[in-house]
């Protein structure tokens, strides 16, 4: 068995979208128009091997981010470059303890969802583990 997707709700096509490919770096892989219902946008790293599927329903109901989800989380190679684009765009974020195992900062993507980014140790871009406080 293989995780294929995560799909969220969203409020805003084109605000995801800017947050989610031109800030984290994924890109549009495939886009399902449901007419009146929905549209289905499902977003990719370079590997392409997992999918975050954004679902923008057009019934009119509005969400309320649960409590039972955590985050979504993503590894990068500079961590102090992503916390210079998260201030220079006026974001809120928090920063891991300096003595923590591993670097990481929380923010929040345009519907209010956790957002973490982690510092990849060496040669563990691809891994989903890492080490917490």
């Amino acid at each position: 068995m293989q995780l294929a997707h995560t799909m969220i709700r969203i409020r805003n096509l084109e605000a995801s979208l800017e947050f989610y490919c031109s800030f984290i770096g994924l890109h549009e892989v495939r886009r399902k128009d449901l007419g009146d219902e929905a549209t289905l946008v499902f977003l990719s790293d370079d590997a392409g091997n997992y999918h975050i599927e954004l679902t923008l329903n057009r019934d009119g109901r509005d969400y309320t981010v649960g409590d039972q989800f955590g985050h979504l989380a993503f590894h990068v190679d500079d961590l102090d470059a992503v916390i210079s684009k998260v201030k220079e765009n006026g974001w809120w974020f928090r920063q891991s303890k300096s003595t923590a195992s591993s670097r990481y900062i929380f923010l929040k993507d345009p519907d209010g969802y956790d957002i973490e980014i982690l510092q990849a140790f060496k040669g563990t871009a691809n891994v989903a583990t890492h080490k917490y406080d």
